[in-house]
């Protein structure tokens, strides 16, 4: 029975019923002429969480790594140069997987807990006279240190500079849970994956790219094959694939966004910040302190807390899978054993949450950390009943 319970991980995140059984379809004919009635409104209907008229929408069967891949390969050539702020782990795995393809990476150094750097890149920018930086890579939300960077602020940044560069962002953990304005904020390349705000199994990479990017697809000599942007659109134009498609996922694609749709996008929105409250209401009632260094920096999908000095959070997320059966994040990169990460994302309710603290406050309890048993959850619940849209208030 244990495996019932819910995951408070950042992603995968947990399914709801009615997406598990969306994917639970048998096999079917991808090149059958109705294969293009179930597929092009995900194409469609996908622009709206990201916030794109102009965008194009393009998937691949990877993770969000192949996403990123696919948005490197098909924009850039060997030696070009890019700009890039490394303030986590998937920064820096950005950073590596540039590196690997022979790109010229100029990294902007940040302490973790910190966001995205718009005043560094504006003076970065504002001296490459010669615009030899082809790209500014951004990850939107960190997922290691629970931090959400202002992209926007990154694109006025790079307007000041007058610089003509294409802006990459990372939104695997943030899209479809906060706000995001692929349009309005200038995004050139977005890359996502099903696993997190979709609700989904891992396995479908989903990237919106603005005409920008695909004209400089023309001037571009980095390798790709699987991951060609020009195959994929040609397939997808007449409602096709290139090579066989995540059919399953497509079908759970589909009815994702008829759940977020009915939701509605803003609620969606207000949720998650919802339940993020709650769950930052609770660490600063056990006394704990988050690793983003301010609330304008705080995510909505995932909270990374600092264990106080002397305690390893790698052995209290292994005693609460141990002796409750459910999972937290573990710290990574510079946190490993110094935070552990308590994910607020997908398909979560007030309750699912409550449970969630309750079983984490237990486990600390249990390891001698100075808290205070029933406190993080009190103070929780107080912000579910009498906080906006609180059921206190319902009732009164």
């Amino acid at each position: 029975m244990s495996n019932q319970n819910p995951v408070f991980i950042p992603g995968p995140t947990n399914i709801p019923d009615r997406l598990r059984l969306a994917m639970q379809v048998q096999t079917q004919d991808h090149r059958a002429p109705d294969f293009v009635e179930t597929f092009a409104p995900v194409l469609a209907d996908t622009k709206k969480v990201f916030g794109t008229t102009e965008g194009q929408i393009i998937t691949f069967p990877a993770s969000g790594t192949g996403g990123w891949e696919a948005a490197v390969t098909n924009t850039l050539s060997p030696g070009d140069k890019i700009l890039v702020a490394r303030y986590g782990v998937f920064s820096h795995r950005w950073i590596d997987l540039c590196e690997r393809h022979g790109l010229d990476v100029q990294i902007i150094d940040c302490p973790w807990g910190t966001g995205a750097p718009a005043d560094k890149f504006e003076a970065v920018l504002s001296e490459d006279t010669g615009h030899q930086i082809k790209a500014v890579l951004v990850t939107h939300n960190e997922t290691a240190t629970g931090v959400r960077s202002d992209i926007a602020a990154v694109r006025r940044a790079m307007d000041a500079a007058r610089h003509p560069a294409m802006m990459f962002v990372d939104c695997v953990s943030s899209l479809a849970s906060m706000p995001f304005e692929f349009d309005q904020w200038g995004v050139d390349i977005a890359v996502s994956g099903s696993q997190k705000g979709f609700m989904l199994t891992t396995g479908m990479a989903i990237l919106c790219v603005s005409p920008k990017a695909l004209e400089a697809m023309e001037t571009a000599r980095l390798s790709r094959t699987f991951f060609d942007f020009r195959d994929m659109m040609a397939a997808n134009a007449s409602g096709g694939f290139p090579y066989t498609p995540p059919l399953q996922l497509i079908y759970g694609m589909r009815e994702s966004l008829k759940m977020l749709f009915e939701e509605g996008l803003d609620n969606v929105y207000a949720r998650h910040f919802r339940l993020a409250e709650g769950v930052r209401r609770a660490v600063d009632a056990w006394g704990l302190k988050l690793v983003a260094q301010s609330p304008d920096l705080y995510s909505d999908t995932v909270s990374a807390i600092s264990v106080p000095d002397g305690y390893d959070s790698n052995a209290l997320t292994d005693h609460a899978f141990n002796a409750y059966g459910v999972s937290f994040g573990i710290g990574l990169g510079e946190l490993n054993g110094k935070a552990f990460r308590i994910g607020h994302l997908g398909s979560l309710t007030d309750v699912m949450v409550l449970s969630g603290l309750g079983t984490i406050e237990m486990a600390m309890a249990d390891m001698n950390y100075p808290i205070r048993l029933g406190n993080g959850v009190a103070a929780a619940q107080e912000y579910f009943r009498t906080g906006p849209s609180g059921h206190a208030k319902a009732a009164a």
